[in-house]
C-alpha cells in the first residue's frame, strides 16, 4: 500500500526533518571565522544545509560545541536532499599537549627524587 502525498506536505515533512538534524547535532564547522551547523557526521565526512552552505574547499575546522575535535581538509561532493554532502581528504585529530620528538621507554621513571629531599 503507497500513501501519495501532496508537495506542499513533502516539503513540510522535509523541513521538518532538516530542522530536527540541525536542532540535535552539537557540532559546527569553522570556516573563515563564521560557523556552521552540521547536519550530519559519519566517518569520512559531513553535510550541511545545503541553502545556506558555503562552497567549502580546504582547511576547516570542527567542533563539538566548544571542543575542537578535527582539523580537516574537505572537498564538497554532492547535495541531496536539501544536503550538502562534504567528504574528508584529511581529518586530523587536535590534542590538547604537543606531539613527542622522542620515544618514552615504559620503565622510566615519573620523577626524580633527590636526596635534599628527604631532610
Amino acid at each position: 500500500m503507497e500513501i501519495a502525498l501532496s508537495k506542499e506536505i513533502q516539503a513540510g515533512l522535509e523541513a521538518a526533518r532538516t530542522e530536527s538534524l540541525r536542532k540535535a547535532s552539537r557540532l559546527r564547522v569553522e570556516v573563515d571565522g563564521t560557523y556552521h551547523r552540521v547536519l550530519r557526521f559519519w566517518s569520512t565526512g559531513f553535510s550541511l544545509k545545503a541553502e545556506n552552505a558555503p562552497q567549502l574547499r580546504g582547511l576547516v575546522d570542527l567542533y563539538d560545541g566548544s571542543i575542537h575535535l578535527f582539523q580537516c581538509l574537505v572537498i564538497a561532493v554532492d547535495e541531496e536532499d536539501g544536503e550538502m554532502l562534504f567528504e574528508f581528504k584529511r581529518a586530523t585529530k587536535v590534542s590538547n599537549k604537543a606531539a613527542l620528538d622522542f620515544e618514552k621507554s615504559g620503565g622510566a621513571p615519573a620523577g626524580l627524587i633527590t636526596a635534599n629531599a628527604f631532610s
